[in-house]
């Protein structure tokens, strides 16, 4: 071929691949300004929250779904046990936590321990004391070598492996005592090796502002002018959940200790923690949710640790820590059926701790710095009576009103394989924590909507049902997150017509790769003044978390970042305290 027709030959090929990519976007703006043009509400509007009352976004939302035009499912039943899940099979390997540190010695035990105390940085105490500890290759009775390994992990889920009997350390040293009493009272058998590792205190994080307020309103600023003030909507308050958080467990016990110090379980005390909960903005699933919902104004009272509260700059500034409950001392208990040896470790690490230098280090780590004495006596409670509480909050934390949830399941194709399975199996797994006064609903996406479950009462029937639709969902096609997320918004908003005071959430399980339909800055508004929390789960190593949290963040729900080993357990969790 001559050098002229190699010439032509490229710029027709220039030309068609120019004219391809032109008629290209002429078509895809012309298809979504068709989809605009479908409705008076703009979807400028959309962006614009400060414009727009919670009428107005329902009824954008409600728009921007009628323009989806999801599909529905043909509805299929399937059998459903309808017994409580087994903890044993919902807990993630014990891998899914790594050591932080890792004895090497002839005699080696390890310990289950909290992340403030074993975490990186001022959060790493326990970490340098097991370094050291290890480094100075000290001896049993018997001449063998001592070393200890620690395992971060959370009070409440390590009560859970060791009741459980899934993975067994040679210890275990929650938050605080409380946590040793529940998995007592759970059946786990544990012994106390020291009341004390280091020393810590919860308190209540308050602004100047709010303290005067509280002061003026009831002559002094403690936990109880604090209840009383949350009682009379003073002040919105949040606390962790108490199933898994030491400091949420903290407060909960307290709460009931203050309206009636004879019996934390009594009607006083029960009707005392209603009328506190009655405006209780909501339970924070993570510290982190708390912070952000404070940062935003949703609350102006929360819960944590000194430690935490006086390592961080900003909470010291804008912040009052108001003590109460029992201190956080971080006891260490050893876990029954390991060997002399290894309980000899034990009481030398715990002696170690005690030292000169252990308790320096501390203090410089923002440990043992209050001299705090616990403001509740609970020596006339059993440990049963701590689990009970438990109970007590599971039961009335929602006062009775009525739930509707809807569940949107990204089956898209970036969710085959692993993501999709544990998807399927979390959803049917987290079903059997669910109430039967829940109202719930299911709606599934890729490139196009399905409502694959309308919102219906939990009963035996819509389990069924929701059974039947979690185990035909799979994975293929695009991803059209925020499209779902309309729907599902139409389908909570139109429920709630029937019962005002319901209190409704919108769960996306997603790999968080949303490519196709609205974008999340289209919605996110609209979502914000429709006040609808959405809760996000994070599937996949590569999901897009940061994506997921900023939908969570709009109405202060909580976004988690799971993998596929633990979100079965999770959402577990999750379920359990807020449905």
């Amino acid at each position: 071929m001559n050098e002229k027709k190699m010439i032509k030959l490229v710029g027709v090929t220039v030309f068609v691949i120019i004219a391809f990519m032109v008629i290209l976007t002429f078509a895809v703006t012309l298809g979504k300004k068709g989809r605009d043009d479908e409705s008076d509400v703009s979807d400028s509007n959309y962006g614009n929250v400060g414009n727009m009352t919670k009428e107005e976004a329902e009824a954008a939302l409600c728009d921007m779904a009628e323009k989806v035009a999801p599909s529905n499912a043909e509805l299929v039943k399937a059998s459903v046990d309808l017994s409580q899940s087994n903890l044993a099979n919902e807990l993630p390997a014990i891998d899914t936590y790594p050591c932080s540190v890792t004895g090497n010695a002839d005699v080696v035990a390890e310990i289950f321990a909290t992340s403030e105390k074993s975490g990186t940085g001022k959060d790493g105490w326990m970490n340098d004391m097991a370094e050291t500890f290890n480094a100075a290759k000290l001896t049993t009775s018997d001449g063998k070598t001592m070393a200890v390994t620690i395992r971060p992990m959370a009070s409440g889920l390590g009560s859970d492996y060791i009741v459980s009997g899934v993975y067994k350390p040679e210890a275990y040293a929650p938050s605080n005592e409380l946590f040793g009493s529940i998995t007592l009272a759970s059946g786990g058998k544990i012994s106390l090796v020291t009341d004390y590792t280091v020393k810590n205190v919860a308190g209540i994080l308050i602004s100047s502002d709010i303290s005067n307020t509280i002061k003026s309103k009831y002559d002094a600023v403690n936990m109880e002018t604090i209840i009383k003030a949350t009682e009379d909507n003073v002040i919105a308050m949040g606390y962790t959940n108490p199933l898994s958080s030491a400091t949420g467990l903290n407060f909960l016990v307290s709460t009931l200790y203050i309206n009636d110090n004879k019996d934390i379980l009594s009607a006083a005390a029960a009707q005392g923690f209603k009328d506190f909960q009655l405006n209780v903005p909501y339970v924070a699933y993570t510290t982190l949710q708390m912070r952000e919902s404070a940062k935003s104004g949703a609350l102006n009272g929360m819960v944590m640790e000194y430690q935490t509260y006086i390592n961080d700059s900003e909470l010291k500034d804008n912040y009052e820590f108001i003590p109460f409950g029992v201190p956080h001392n971080n006891p260490l208990y050893s876990v029954d059926g390991i060997s002399s040896d290894k309980l000899e470790v034990l009481q030398a690490f715990a002696d170690y701790c005690h030292t000169d230098e252990a308790v320096k280090l501390a203090k410089e780590d923002g440990f043992n710095l209050l001299d705090y004495e616990a403001d509740i006596d609970l020596s006339a409670f059993t440990n049963k009576d701590i689990l009970e509480a438990q109970s007590l909050w599971k039961e009335n934390k929602d006062l009775g009103k009525q739930i509707i949830a809807v569940f949107v399941a990204d089956v898209s194709g970036s969710m085959d394989g692993e993501p999709i399975n544990q998807l399927r199996e979390s959803l049917v797994n987290g079903a059997s924590y669910i109430g039967d006064n829940v109202q719930i609903g299911l709606v599934s996406y890729s490139d196009d909507v399905t409502i694959n479950l309308p919102i219906g009462k939990f009963d035996l029937n819509q389990r069924a049902y929701f059974q039947g639709a979690v185990e035909s969902l799979y994975a293929n096609g695009g991803t059209a997150s925020y499209d779902a997320v309309t729907v599902a918004a139409k389908m909570l908003i139109e429920a709630k017509k029937e019962n005002p005071d319901a209190k409704v959430m919108l769960f996306l399980l997603s790999d968080g790769h949303a490519n196709i339909g609205y974008e999340l800055s289209e919605i996110s508004s609209a979502i914000d003044a429709a006040n609808i929390p959405v809760y996000t789960i994070a599937y996949g190593d590569d999901a897009d978390s940061d994506e997921l949290g900023k939908l969570s963040l709009i109405n202060e729900a909580a976004a988690i970042n799971a993998s596929s080993d633990d979100v079965i357990y999770k959402i577990k969790s999750l379920f359990n305290s807020e449905m």
